[in-house]
């Protein structure tokens, strides 16, 4: 009997969260890579608002390997997120912004 290498224990990492780090909200991500690193722009788009190009408020860099492993982190916490509250609906032809911040419909 051939027995199989045990998978390693996924260690817990303390993170310390600065009392002073604000939350950021953003509704638009741009993604964008080079061979070496994939480049993630989070930014603000409120739909009305004054012309011109969405604002930035992050810019997050990663080799190929932390944004796959990154990638599947977040399917396996949207599919849990999903199983306990429901599934998440994507609008169809709008964008996701018009669709959060449409009037209410009479």
């Amino acid at each position: 009997m051939t027995s199989r290498p045990s998978q390693p224990e996924r260690q817990q990492i303390a993170l310390h969260i600065p009392e002073d780090l604000s939350p950021v909200y953003v509704n638009l991500a741009r993604i964008t890579h080079s061979p070496s690193e994939m480049i993630l722009d989070f930014a603000l788009l409120v739909p009305g608002g004054t012309p011109g190009p969405a604002n930035v408020k992050t810019r997050v860099l990663m080799s190929p390997l932390s944004a796959k492993l990154f990638y599947n982190a977040l399917g396996e916490n949207l599919s849990k997120y999903e199983d306990k509250f429901g599934e998440i609906h994507i609008p169809g032809e709008s964008s996701l912004a018009e669709h959060l911040f449409r009037p209410p419909q009479k």
